[in-house]
């Protein structure tokens, strides 16, 4: 696997799924006295945009750099700046949470957290992001296959998919993991990051979850329109079980980000299949 976060760290498509992901576990955590996040391709756990992968894609100066500097950022984006600002110590640094740290920050005592990652070196940095919470843990190993084999040993499952979709198969694994993760936890909630780079692939993808939940809800954002399959274009927000105030934040934030960093023609939206 080739996959580095750093390049990405911050970009548009993180401020898009960091935001839902953190309005999903607070209203999670409104509902459940206990819940047990499984990240399946959690990466590193923080970035340095100051560093050199960051520095050479740019990605984080058209993305959070922008969403700081920004007087009219929405509220659905207080919980992610406040994590910025506590990992950067209260100053003005070049650190950026990747989900693992923000999750972690979230947690409370009863709450468990279980970062995967493949990566020997990344997931050496993910032993280190978390080693200050007691009550999250870094584990070298396929996310896909611990999340179907952990979901619903304690506490309500909460499964975080976020493949870097190097792999020709990782559209299936994903359908695959949602049925196991379903079959063992019905009351599961699942936030699935994906990449929009065209409408072929993207409508696949939906119609092969729309043959495991009916409860499916897709939070999609467009940068620009569909006319280079080669760009990441936009993303998407594949959520299973979100309390509805979770739909409310997407759009906020979607909104934001289509009109204040995309291009004529792009666009944001929250529809059911």
């Amino acid at each position: 696997m080739n996959y580095r976060h750093a390049f990405h760290a911050g970009n548009f498509a993180d401020l898009h799924k960091h935001a839902i992901l953190l309005a999903l576990l607070a209203a999670l955590r409104a509902e459940s006295p206990a819940v047990a996040v499984i990240d399946t391709h959690a990466g590193a756990g923080a970035y340095d945009l100051a560093g050199e992968m960051a520095r050479r894609s740019g990605e984080a100066e058209a993305g959070v750099v922008r969403l700081k500097a920004a007087a009219d950022a929405p509220s659905v984006f207080g919980p992610l700046l406040d994590a910025i600002e506590a990992l950067n110590k209260g100053a003005s640094g070049n650190l950026y949470p990747g989900s693992p740290l923000l999750i972690a920050r979230a947690l409370r005592a009863p709450d468990r957290y279980t970062g995967c990652e493949l990566r020997s070196d990344d997931a050496g940095l993910l032993r280190q992001s978390l080693a200050p919470f007691a009550n999250a843990r870094a584990l070298e190993a396929d996310g896909f296959g611990t999340a179907a084999d952990q979901a619903g040993k304690g506490g309500r499952a909460v499964v975080v998919i976020d493949p870097p979709f190097e792999r020709p198969d990782d559209y299936d694994r994903i359908v695959a993991t949602t049925r196991a993760v379903l079959a063992r936890a019905p009351d599961a909630a699942l936030a699935i990051w994906l990449p929009i780079k065209d409408l072929e692939t993207f409508d696949a993808f939906v119609r092969g979850m729309e043959a495991v939940t009916d409860k499916l809800v897709i939070a999609e954002l467009r940068l620009r329109p569909l006319t280079d399959p080669m760009k990441m274009n936009g993303c998407a927000m594949a959520l299973i079980g979100a309390p509805s105030a979770v739909e409310t934040a997407a759009a906020e934030a979607g909104d934001w980000i289509a009109a204040r960093l995309g291009e004529p023609g792009g666009r944001s939206r929250v529809w059911r299949p």
